[in-house]
């Protein structure tokens, strides 16, 4: 079990340049813009952004894989720019590449790779776990991108790490091979690992993040737990949507402040700030002229909602800059 008296990974004020850039007459161009956030052990901290935003850049820099121009990090309590081979035993790296040697077959890699370790995780284990044996006669550049990104996973727990960083863990995968991902990240997360991790599926952060941090143009623009940025979001917006099916061709009388649209012949979609006694007047409207809906649901928001809003605003004060 790892030591959680102090956070896994501290970065403030994280700057990071890269370049030159002919665009910008050879000058370097600032992709992290005085970056904050920590990640603890036993919690998955999930990275959201845009492409370009900044997120493999910012674990790059945390992991010592590039060399910041401002800010400090500490990874472990080490600034991984000084790190020696007892840090990196310490921790898990899987890249959005993979960087997996294709001559190779799976389970010869793992071994392989646990024997750099002097307590590995057993391979049959991992094997087991992430389902891999259904593929492991095949070489690894006749993978598919799910199967790869699984060796990856493997190849980055192999060594027992204390915390690991995940670049678009899900990308690729299948719905039952991104269970079995869900399942080993949070059983990472019980035995008490720090996970960090980047994702452009909103559903899956939303299952998995005990923390969020939303970037935009090398920045965080929010950041919080899914229910506390949820939370937020409807405070700044109390919309809700309510969709139901019924007779083709209502008109129910709602208030001004709620928007009825007919997506299509008896598919009916309500949104605005509706109150429970909308809810009253609409069930009220049915039953005075004999209408059984067939379908009801009232949607809440969700991180997607959420982030898109974000990156909206963010898009819309960059332009008016």
């Amino acid at each position: 079990m790892p030591d959680a008296s102090s956070p896994a990974l501290i970065i403030d004020g994280l700057v990071k340049d890269v370049g030159p850039v002919p665009a910008l007459d050879g000058r370097m161009k600032r992709v992290i813009s005085g970056l904050s956030l920590t990640a603890e052990f036993g919690q998955v901290t999930v990275l959201l952004g845009l492409n370009g935003a900044g997120k493999t850049t910012t674990l790059e820099c945390a992991q010592g894989l590039q060399k910041r121009q401002g800010g400090k990090i500490s990874l472990l309590g080490v600034d991984p720019e000084m790190a020696d081979a007892a840090l990196r035993a310490r921790v898990g790296v899987m890249l959005q590449d993979g960087g997996l040697p294709p001559a190779l077959r799976p389970i010869p890699l793992l071994r392989h790779v646990a024997g750099m370790y002097q307590d590995p995780w057993p391979v049959d284990e991992l094997v087991q776990l992430l389902d891999i044996e259904s593929f492991a006669s095949t070489s690894i550049r006749r993978l598919s991108g799910g199967q790869k990104q699984r060796v990856a996973l493997a190849a980055a727990l192999v060594g027992r790490p204390e915390m690991v960083f995940l670049d678009e863990p899900s990308a690729g995968l299948d719905p039952q091979s991104r269970q079995l991902v869900f399942e080993l990240i949070r059983k990472l997360r019980s035995d008490g690992l720090a996970v960090v991790l980047t994702t452009h599926l909103l559903d899956d952060a939303q299952r998995l993040a005990d923390y969020v941090y939303i970037l935009d143009d090398g920045r965080t623009v929010a950041e919080g737990t899914v229910p506390e940025l949820l939370k937020a979001a409807d405070h700044n917006s109390s919309t809700r949507t309510l969709t139901f099916d019924a007779t083709p061709g209502l008109t129910p009388t709602l208030r001004d402040e709620l928007r009825l649209v007919e997506t299509r012949p008896g598919s009916y979609t309500v949104s605005g700030p509706l109150q429970s006694s909308d809810l009253a007047d609409l069930a009220g409207w049915w039953a005075t002229h004999q209408v059984m809906p067939t379908s009801i649901n009232l949607a809440s928001r969700s991180l997607e909602d959420v982030f898109l809003d974000i990156a909206n605003i963010a898009a819309l004060e960059r332009a008016q800059k």
